[in-house]
């Protein structure tokens, strides 16, 4: 292990949605530095068998159990210096064709949810006088996705959230990392729910052309080491990873771009323009 493992510097981690994907590489990125983690997924059973790592059943459905179970973990744990909010889904569809509960339940879970699980996380942060919080946003907070409506709402307020932590935490020994990953090859796009049968065009152009973006992506070990390297610096800060395209150029576009263009270029993304 490398004397500048994150183990030097954090002792244990939380990390929701933990089974696949995203979470997966995070807790495997963790476990590789020595951290122990507490990983969590809706079905216990899913999580993996390792030495380190502490399987945790959280239901993000349930704000208040949620938190309850996020507590016990820390008691157990005696304290966690990373907390990542990971945990949760996409819904594609229309967003007036799609019965509302629908959009009121992703966003009651995955941004109120994860807000309360925030909440408890830096009480205990900033009690200790350190820590890392790490909310997963996306690329889309900042170039939200056709037919996405609500998983566009609950990461902008995300880092909206993120925004004001890193304010509020400045001094106190406590990073704040807002987290915006791109188009990964993950089991994203396939466990997105679809509410109703698409037959319009151009939801079928924009679903078509989302599930290739997520297929050529790149692998989650690079999120993970990409959050590595945010942790390492010890600092709260706004990381943005993906491809080239994403993790490069959009940060330029985001800022000196103006929204028409921005547009423009999000609709030929989506193929929604030719």
């Amino acid at each position: 292990m490398s004397a500048s493992a994150l183990s030097t510097r954090y002792r244990t981690a939380f990390v929701t949605g933990a089974s696949t994907g995203l979470g997966r590489a995070f807790a495997d990125m963790l476990l590789a530095d020595g951290v122990k983690v507490w990983g969590t997924a809706r079905d216990a059973a899913r999580l993996r068998i390792a030495d380190g790592f502490h399987p945790v059943a959280l239901e993000l459905a349930d704000g208040a159990g949620a938190e309850q179970t996020f507590l016990e973990a820390e008691r157990a744990a005696g304290g966690f210096d990373i907390v990542i909010n990971n945990a949760g889904y996409g819904v594609f569809g229309g967003f007036t064709t799609t019965e509302f509960l629908v959009w009121q339940r992703q966003i009651e879970m995955m941004l109120v949810t994860t807000a309360r699980l925030s909440h408890a996380a830096l009480r205990g942060m900033l009690a200790r006088r350190r820590g890392a919080l790490v909310n997963v946003s996306s690329l889309a907070a900042e170039f939200p996705m056709p037919f996405q409506s609500g998983y566009n709402v609950v990461k902008s307020g995300l880092s909206a959230l993120n925004e004001s932590l890193m304010f509020e935490t400045q001094g106190t020994g406590v990073i704040i990392i807002d987290f915006r990953p791109g188009d990964y090859r993950t089991d994203f796009e396939g466990s997105v729910q679809r509410p109703a049968l698409v037959t319009d065009a151009r939801q079928q152009r924009v679903w078509a052309a989302f599930a290739r973006l997520m297929a050529s992506g790149p692998v989650p070990a690079h999120a993970a080491r990409g959050l590595r390297g945010a942790l390492l610096r010890r600092r709260s800060d706004t990381v943005r990873t993906g491809r080239f395209f994403q993790a490069a150029f959009s940060p330029l576009l985001a800022r000196f771009g103006s929204l028409a263009l921005r547009r423009r270029i999000l609709a030929r993304y989506f193929g929604l323009r030719t």
